[in-house]
């Protein structure tokens, strides 16, 4: 099967190895990863694996993204703004057109999905109070 984008893997280690070096210096998102990551080449590498896997359909990585979201406790949906707009300037200095487009709406569509998941967690059906006096 060919990648879903035209990359190659060092390229994805290159971008990851690079944005979480802005995400350690990010005065919102660092104390965030800092409270669950104290060895961060294994997490670069698993987080490699990652987008190996989602980009060129690599099966290298085994672990539950939404789940690890979910359990820390930490992450708000709020956070994956500012998460996707450092990813993009990373993409922006380190990926050329169009593959940096198609990587960045990549991003962009699995951080909507892990917001509305870490949204679902913290408000479950039926926990949404009645607004109508009911």
């Amino acid at each position: 099967m060919p990648p879903r984008i035209d990359l190659r893997r060092q390229d994805i280690a290159n971008v990851v190895k690079a944005f979480y070096a802005r995400v350690r210096v990010h005065p919102v998102l660092g104390p965030i990863f800092a409270a669950h990551v104290d060895d961060w080449p294994p997490h670069e590498e698993k987080i490699t694996c990652f987008w190996a896997n989602a980009i060129l359909f690599e099966r290298s990585y085994d672990g539950n993204p939404m789940q690890v979201h979910i359990q820390t406790g930490n992450v708000l949906p709020a956070h994956f703004e500012p998460w996707l707009a450092l990813f993009d300037e990373t993409l922006a200095e380190m990926i050329a057109p169009p593959q940096r487009e198609q990587w960045s709406h990549l991003a962009h569509r699995i951080g909507r999905g892990l917001s509305f998941g870490v949204t679902d967690a913290r408000c479950p059906v039926g926990s949404i109070p009645n607004l109508r006096g009911g």
